[in-house]
């Protein structure tokens, strides 16, 4: 089995030579950078299975890089390394197309779980017709569309979207936080407000069939049982 192929840009050095050594004694093959215009040149000679980009760099930042990649390329999982106090970042970075954040310090078994985890998640996508089977239900994503037998029902995007994250992490938890950055922008009171409105919505949406479930996990977050 081949390598999977991990471009990490990191400017601090000790701090990258650590993650890549790590990576690299649990079999993956690292391509270390210590700047976004390098990792920029290596992204398009190496074209690697998932990205890992701090926020902060020289010459390129890590926003501006995966602004640039996500023109061309809106399937490569972009993972950002973000500071503890950088709430902003989390917030900027998912609106220009990254997939997941990890918060600095963190270890390398995090790190690992949710590289292997967005990697599951593009096999998913690539495997999937444009219907997805939800229980008895099939939705599709980009027409917003939930149907039941022949009785289609219209999602707004936000009810899509929501639905397509808990689809993602079926019979696991998804991260309560994680959504509210996602689809509203940041995981505020009012937004997780918000965001129960429209869980209590896709429940009685998903009603038809009582297989299916979406349980409240208490302070982590939601998870589909189908």
């Amino acid at each position: 089995m081949s390598k999977i192929k991990v471009l990490l840009a990191e400017d601090e050095i000790a701090l990258g030579m650590i993650i890549q050594e790590s990576l690299e004694s649990r079999n993956f093959k690292v391509s270390l950078c210590a700047d976004g215009q390098k990792a920029w040149e290596e992204y398009q000679r190496a074209k690697p299975d998932v990205l890992v980009l701090d926020v902060m760099m020289p010459k390129k930042d890590g926003f501006s890089l995966a602004e640039q990649i996500r023109k061309t390329d809106p399937y490569t999982p972009i993972i950002f390394l973000t500071s503890k106090s950088q709430t902003e970042d989390v917030v900027k970075g998912f609106g220009l197309g990254a997939n997941d954040y990890v918060r600095k310090p963190f270890s390398m078994e995090e790190l690992i779980v949710r590289i292997n985890a967005q990697l599951d998640r593009l096999r998913v996508r690539q495997n999937q017709s444009d219907w997805i089977t939800i229980g008895t239900y099939s939705f599709h994503p980009t027409k917003q569309l939930l149907k039941f037998g022949e009785e289609e029902t219209l999602l707004t995007a936000r009810e899509a979207a929501l639905l397509q994250i808990l689809v993602e992490h079926a019979n696991e938890v998804a991260d309560r936080s994680l959504i509210l950055t996602q689809i509203w922008g940041s995981d505020d009171f009012f937004n997780a407000r918000s965001m129960d409105v429209f869980i209590t919505k896709l429940r009685k949406k998903l009603q038809e069939d009582p297989t299916i479930q979406i349980l409240n996990v208490r302070g982590y977050g939601f998870k589909l049982v189908c």
